[in-house]
């Protein structure tokens, strides 16, 4: 699980930032001073850092100098938006710069873009006896190769990057399915059903009364 530090001094900003990544399946950490976002990468190896520029105590450019000393990279999230603030920031040695507001989806896609371009990108979910591989979406249960259908290789993808997480149906629904939930568990369930018989983890898969499923790690 890639982790990826952020450097906001907006708490609800930060905390917006930091729930939608989780639901992606990266491990956030959230510093709120450009001083706080220092001490963390003094101690810890982070795979990105979501950096703001207008930070109390250090700025995020002196930071910024500090974090390519390290090698990590980074991306500015600013409110400051003329063409010649992206021209600095980029120049300072940032990977992107993304201007406030902007849509979790435009930030999720640069965050994927940054990663890769660094080979930051899992290529391989394992747990327990599975192994997934994301890139040929091929899965393999004790060295043997299990057939799965799109939605069920997605599905399963999705419950081991929230691996003892109790998730919702509807979450689960929209992400796999990238529709609405309406209300209907039959599709999920049936996929559950499946998985559970395939890979035989029928007491890793577990029903949550009233929410949905979560894989438990058991051993």
């Amino acid at each position: 699980m890639q982790k990826i530090l952020i450097v906001e001094d907006e708490e609800p900003i930060s905390n917006l930032i930091k729930i939608n990544l989780q639901d992606e399946g990266y491990e956030c950490t959230c510093a709120y001073t450009g001083k706080e976002g220092a001490d963390y990468i003094e101690k810890e190896v982070f795979d990105l850092v979501l950096l703001d520029i207008m930070l109390p105590e250090i700025s995020g450019y002196e930071l910024l100098e500090y974090i390519k000393l390290v090698e990590m990279p980074v991306i500015f999230l600013t409110a400051k938006g003329t063409v010649e603030d992206k021209i600095k920031g980029l120049r300072s040695g940032a990977d992107d710069y993304i201007v406030k507001p902007f849509q979790i989806g435009e930030l999720i896609a640069r965050v994927e873009a940054v990663l890769r371009r660094y080979g930051k990108i899992n290529k391989k979910l394992v747990f327990a006896d599975v192994e997934l591989d994301l890139v040929s979406r091929v899965v393999l249960k004790d060295g043997k190769q299990i057939d799965l259908t799109i939605k069920e290789f997605d599905l399963l993808a999705e419950l081991i990057q929230n691996k003892n997480v109790a998730l919702y149906r509807d979450r689960l629904y929209e992400k796999v399915w990238g529709e609405e939930f309406l209300g209907d568990t039959r599709t999920l369930d049936s996929h559950i059903l499946r998985l559970r018989r395939k890979l035989n983890w029928e007491n890793r898969i577990k029903t949550v009364f009233r929410v949905g499923y979560r894989l438990e790690d058991i051993e």
